[in-house]
C-alpha cells in the first residue's frame, strides 16, 4: 500500500481530479491510500440531479463548491471538519460492492478510539445508530476506488442549510439522496483532538493492516496532468450540473396580472422544452419566449443573459423581470 501526499490541497475538484488521476494512471502493480480535507463544498453522487440535492441560493451566497464526483451514492457536505480517504485497487468482482471490506480497517481503528463503530445498511458507518461515515465505489472494469467520508468535526447546521433544497416539484430520473441521522466522531471521543492529529492516527493504525507503506509525492508533470484533468472535466458546468439525468420541473405564481404556470424540460443541462401557462393577459404571444429559452443551459446567469432585452410587459403585462426569472430558476416561495 502507497500513501498518496495531496500537498495539503483543500480544493475539491483538485483532490476529485488527484483521485481520478491516480486511479487511472498510477501503476497497477501497487495498492494506493488518498487522504483529503475539502473546503466547504457539496459532492454529487454520478447519477444524481443535481438542482435535486442543493439548496442553490444558499449554496451560491456562501461560496459552497458544487462537484460531482465518478463514483455513485448520494451527495455529501464536506467541510474543514471532515476527513475523506480513498482506496485505489485492482478490480475484483468480489470487492466490488463489497465495503466491508474496505472499512474494516477504518472501523478498527475507530474502535481503538473507543468508538463503537460498525458498518450499518449496505455502505455506512454509525455509531450508536448515527452515521459518521459514508462510502462509495467506481470501478473502469480494470481499477477500483472505494472511497468515503468522515464526519470528525463538520458542522452539522451547514449540512442541513446546503442540502436543504428549495426548489420543489422536481421530477427526475435522479437518485435521490436520503438523509440520515448524523454525528461528529468528536462527540463520541474521550479526548479532544484536532482534525489533523485524528488523521495520523487513522494513518498510523492502517499501517498496521499493510506490511509495505511508504509515501509518494507526485512529480511536477503529473500534478500539472492532475490540473488539466481538473480544468476539463471537475471546473466545467458540464460535469458538475449539465450531467445531471433527463428532469422537468414546474413551477407556479400568482402575480398581480394573473397566474404563471411554467413546465420545464431539461436534458444534459439543456432546456429542450419550454411551456408558459396562465390566465395572463399579454399582446404578444409567449411562444417567442418559450422559443428563445429552448436550447438554453438550465441555468440563472444564461436565463438572465437570454432574456435581458425582452420586455416582459408585452408577454404578459406588468411583471418584475427578475421574479420571473425567479420562477423559472430559484426557490419556492
Amino acid at each position: 500500500m502507497i500513501f498518496i501526499e495531496n500537498e495539503g490541497n483543500t480544493n475539491p475538484k483538485l483532490n476529485l481530479a488527484l483521485e481520478e488521476y491516480a486511479l487511472r494512471n498510477f501503476s497497477a502493480e501497487n495498492d494506493y491510500l488518498l487522504f483529503y480535507i475539502n473546503e466547504p463544498s457539496i459532492i454529487i453522487g454520478r447519477n444524481q440531479n443535481t438542482l435535486e440535492e442543493i439548496n442553490h441560493n444558499y449554496v451560491e451566497e456562501n461560496n459552497i463548491h458544487i462537484v460531482r464526483r465518478i463514483s455513485g451514492g448520494g451527495a455529501v457536505y464536506h467541510d474543514f471538519g471532515n476527513l475523506n480517504f480513498s482506496f485505489i485497487t485492482n478490480h475484483d468482482v468480489k470487492s466490488l460492492s463489497n465495503f466491508k471490506k474496505f472499512t474494516a480497517p477504518v472501523i478498527k481503528v475507530l474502535n481503538s478510539l473507543g468508538l463503537k463503530a460498525e458498518l450499518k445498511g449496505r455502505n455506512d458507518i454509525e455509531v450508536d445508530d448515527k452515521k459518521i461515515s459514508g462510502t462509495a465505489q467506481f470501478s473502469t472494469g480494470k481499477r477500483m476506488v472505494s472511497h468515503g467520508t468522515l464526519l470528525y468535526d463538520t458542522d452539522l447546521g451547514e449540512v442541513v442549510n446546503a442540502l436543504n433544497v428549495k426548489m420543489s416539484k422536481i421530477q427526475s430520473k435522479g437518485h435521490k439522496s436520503v438523509r440520515s441521522r448524523v454525528a461528529n466522531i468528536s462527540e463520541f471521543l474521550k479526548e479532544s483532538m484536532k482534525i489533523e492529529e485524528f488523521r495520523q492516527l487513522l494513518l498510523e493504525g492502517l499501517y498496521d493492516e499493510s506490511e509495505a507503506f511508504e509515501s509518494y509525492h507526485l512529480t511536477p508533470d503529473e500534478w500539472k496532468a492532475v490540473h488539466e484533468l481538473k480544468k476539463e472535466k471537475y471546473d466545467t458546468w458540464e460535469w458538475n450540473y449539465g450531467r445531471s439525468p433527463k428532469f422537468n420541473i414546474q413551477r407556479s405564481k400568482r402575480f398581480s396580472v394573473g397566474e404563471i404556470d411554467l413546465r420545464i424540460f431539461v436534458e444534459k443541462g439543456h432546456i429542450i422544452d419550454f411551456k408558459i401557462f396562465g390566465d395572463f393577459f399579454g399582446k404578444e404571444p409567449v411562444e417567442g419566449i418559450e422559443e428563445l429559452l429552448i436550447g438554453a443551459r438550465y441555468d440563472r446567469e444564461d436565463i438572465s443573459e437570454l432574456l435581458k432585452d425582452i420586455e416582459l410587459k408585452e408577454y404578459f403585462g406588468d411583471i418584475p423581470k427578475e421574479e420571473f426569472i425567479e420562477l423559472i430558476y430559484g426557490e419556492d416561495e
